[in-house]
C-alpha cells in the first residue's frame, strides 16, 4: 500500500444522520476567519471536500466535518461542515457529533456532569453543554447563533407545480420552510423520495427566483436546504429537510428547526422559554427551545436551544494511491439524486 495522502476520521451519528469528524491528517485550511475557511473549502479547497465526501471514500448519506483550530480566543474548536454540493456554515447534528468525538475520545477533556464546548463555525460561535458519565456524553445540548426570517409567506413558481408558497429564514444557514401539503405529500418513510424531488425543485427555484444574503455576513447567502414541516396533534414538531443534490436528512436537523423558531415566533406561535419535540422522518428526537428574542442587524431574530445524542460507531481512516483515477472521488444519479450539475 502506497498512499499520497491519508485521513483519519471518527464516525459518529446523531439521532440517525451520520457525520464523519476528521481527526488526523488536516491540521488547518487557510483563512484568518472561520467565514474565510469556509470560503476557501468552496474555492481553493473544494478538491479536499471532493476527496473526502465523494464516492469510493464517501457516501450520499453521510456528512464531513472539519474540526480545526478556532479562530477565536474564546472557542475551544473549529468547524466547517462539508456536503455534496458544498461545504456550509453550520449543522446542528454536525455539532453534535463533533462534541461527541472531542470529548469521548479525549481530544478535549471530559469533566463530569457537564462539559462546555465552544465551536467556531462560520455562522457564529455555538456553546454547546455536554451532559457526561462514565466517559459518555448523554446528550449534548447547544446554543444556536441568532435566527429570523428574511421572508415571510413568500411564493416561487416551480415548474410542473406552480407557485408554491414557503418562507425563507435563517438558522445558521438559509432554509426554504414548507408545508408538505403544497405538494401533497406527508412526512413519512415512504414519501422520501417524492419528498426529495419536491424540496430538490424548490431549492434550485428558489435560488434562481429570490435573493438571500445574510445582512452581516454577505458571504453567507443562498438557500441551502428546504425543510417540510408539519405539527402532530400534540403539538410536536415533524420535518423532513432535503439536502441537495437530492437527499433526506435523518435527524431532526437543528439549524432547521433554529430557523423553524425564528419562523414561529414571527407568526406568534412560540414566546421564549417554550419548548417542543422535534421528530425526523425516522422519528429520532431533538429538544428545541426559544431561549429568547434578540437582533440581527435592526431585524427581529431569536436564539434557539437544541438537544440530542450523538454514537460514535467506527473510526476510518481514508487515503488515495498515486495511480488511482480517482483521487476527487466520482458520484452517480442513483445515489447522489438528478441534480449532479450542483456538484460539478
Amino acid at each position: 500500500m502506497r498512499w499520497s495522502k491519508s485521513v483519519t476520521m471518527v464516525e459518529a451519528h446523531a439521532e440517525g444522520e451520520v457525520g464523519r469528524v476528521v481527526t488526523g491528517g488536516i491540521l488547518d485550511v487557510p483563512g484568518e476567519t472561520m467565514v474565510d475557511k469556509l470560503g476557501y473549502m468552496n474555492g481553493d479547497g473544494d478538491a479536499l471536500r471532493r476527496f473526502l465526501v465523494f464516492e469510493p471514500r464517501g457516501c450520499a448519506q453521510m456528512s464531513t466535518v472539519l474540526c480545526l483550530p478556532p479562530t477565536k480566543s474564546d472557542a475551544h474548536a473549529g468547524m466547517i461542515v462539508l456536503q455534496g454540493d458544498k461545504a456550509h456554515a453550520m449543522s446542528g447534528s454536525n455539532a453534535i457529533c463533533t462534541v461527541t468525538v472531542l470529548l469521548e475520545t479525549g481530544i478535549l477533556e471530559m469533566r463530569e456532569p457537564e462539559t462546555t464546548v465552544v465551536l467556531d463555525t462560520p455562522a457564529g460561535l455555538v456553546t454547546t453543554t455536554a451532559e457526561c458519565s462514565n466517559g459518555t456524553c448523554i446528550n449534548v445540548k447547544m446554543e444556536m447563533p441568532p435566527c429570523y426570517v428574511d421572508a415571510l409567506d413568500t411564493v416561487v413558481n416551480v415548474p410542473g407545480n406552480g407557485q408554491i408558497q414557503l418562507s425563507i429564514a435563517f438558522g445558521g444557514i438559509f432554509y426554504a420552510l414548507v408545508d408538505p401539503s403544497e405538494f401533497g405529500l406527508t412526512i413519512e418513510p415512504n414519501s422520501a423520495r417524492a419528498l426529495v424531488e419536491a424540496g430538490s425543485s424548490v431549492q434550485r427555484c428558489a435560488n434562481q427566483q429570490l435573493q438571500i444574503v445574510h445582512p452581516e455576513h454577505p458571504e453567507l447567502n443562498g438557500l441551502s436546504y428546504v425543510m417540510f414541516m408539519s405539527t402532530m396533534s400534540d403539538g410536536t414538531l415533524k420535518s423532513a429537510t432535503i439536502l441537495p443534490p437530492g437527499r433526506v436528512d435523518r435527524s431532526p436537523c437543528g439549524t432547521g428547526n433554529s430557523a423553524r423558531m425564528a419562523y414561529m415566533h414571527a407568526r406568534g406561535e412560540v414566546q421564549p422559554g417554550d419548548t417542543f419535540r422535534a421528530l425526523s422522518i425516522i422519528d429520532s428526537r431533538f429538544e428545541v427551545e426559544l431561549k429568547r428574542t434578540t437582533e440581527v442587524y435592526g431585524r427581529p431574530a431569536v436564539v434557539p436551544g437544541i438537544k440530542g445524542r450523538g454514537w460514535i460507531h467506527g473510526i476510518r481512516q481514508i487515503g488515495v494511491d498515486p495511480s488511482d483515477p480517482y483521487p476527487l472521488g466520482y458520484c452517480l444519479s442513483d445515489c447522489w439524486g438528478d441534480g449532479l450539475d450542483l456538484l460539478n
